[in-house]
């Protein structure tokens, strides 16, 4: 028999979670503030727990699929005393140093936290292309890997709580930027008749062409704080992001994101770094000390 699983927060994520898990023959508890939303998980093999307290006691590992973590302290706060010997994997969103001080509480509870950053739209849960960033203590991990691969691929990053949640906010942090590129510019074209619809295909042909264009050497100039200006630089790529954000400015298209570019591009010039390559905008982004 396969190992239970208690998942608890049944928004899309959770929904999709639960059907792979009973897929793959798991037994799988459920609970969600709006019982409602459990019902046809039910319908499909679930169980439905009456309360946190009661789907905590069904399976040793639980899911927690969550707003933020915060919403973890609403839900399990007042039953503390089931967490013992748990393994509570959450795959919700918040800060790293919000899922530190999570892990510390659900130690002193006699739980252990997985932290979890599931890096897929719902609908691809437990498909091939599915991954999860998963950080925490190593052997806890390994010991549900076989369950937690049934949602996505796990990548271990390290024992630092902290770690899963700041690679997936990173990721998202690609992603929520060329979210917003990509509605700019549609923006803009618009205001020429230019329909988004014919546009963005030929958006998408730039974003998927990005990695060719930049070859394999942007993360050692990160690391290495080399930035030879043989190909680019600053004061080239600034003079674009200022044509972007005049066009802008001349259409009436919003200018919040393309003045944070400018701005960006003017303070990495200021800084002497007009004749190196873009990437040496990186330095007045990197924290001080960032342990690179």
């Amino acid at each position: 028999m396969m190992p239970p699983v208690t998942i608890i927060g049944l928004g899309p994520m959770g929904q999709a979670m639960v059907r792979a898990l009973l897929a793959a023959g798991h037994p799988v508890t459920v609970w969600n503030r709006t019982a409602s939303r459990a019902d046809a998980l039910v319908a499909e093999g679930a169980h439905r727990a009456t309360s946190p307290a009661e789907a905590l006691r069904a399976a040793d590992l639980v899911i927690l699929s969550l707003t933020d973590y915060p919403a973890m302290y609403d839900i399990l706060g007042e039953v503390t005393d089931g967490l013992a010997d748990r393994v509570l994997v959450n795959l919700s969103s918040d800060t790293p140093d919000m899922t530190r001080t999570a892990a510390a509480w659900a130690a002193d509870h006699g739980a252990d936290l997985v932290v979890g950053g599931i890096m897929i739209p719902a609908p691809m849960v437990g498909t091939d292309t599915a991954h999860v960033y998963y950080s925490g203590d190593e052997a806890t991990v390994q010991a549900h890997e076989a369950t937690l691969r049934v949602i996505g691929a796990p990548r271990y990053l390290g024992t630092d709580p902290g770690l899963a949640q700041l690679m997936y906010q990173a990721q998202l942090d690609v992603f929520l930027t060329a979210l917003a590129g990509l509605a700019h510019a549609a923006a803009l074209v618009r205001t020429a008749g230019v329909s988004a619809a014919k546009f963005i295909p030929e958006a998408l042909d730039t974003i998927t062409g990005i990695p060719e264009m930049l070859g394999d050497d942007i993360g050692i100039a990160f690391d290495s704080g080399a930035h030879p200006g043989d190909l680019s630089t600053a004061t080239m790529m600034g003079a674009t992001a200022r044509h972007i954000l005049d066009t802008a400015q001349s259409t009436g298209v919003d200018t919040a994101l393309p003045g944070a570019v400018d701005g960006l591009y003017r303070r990495t010039i200021a800084a002497g770094h007009g004749a190196d390559n873009w990437t040496s905008m990186f330095e007045i982004m990197r924290a001080p000390g960032d342990g690179g």
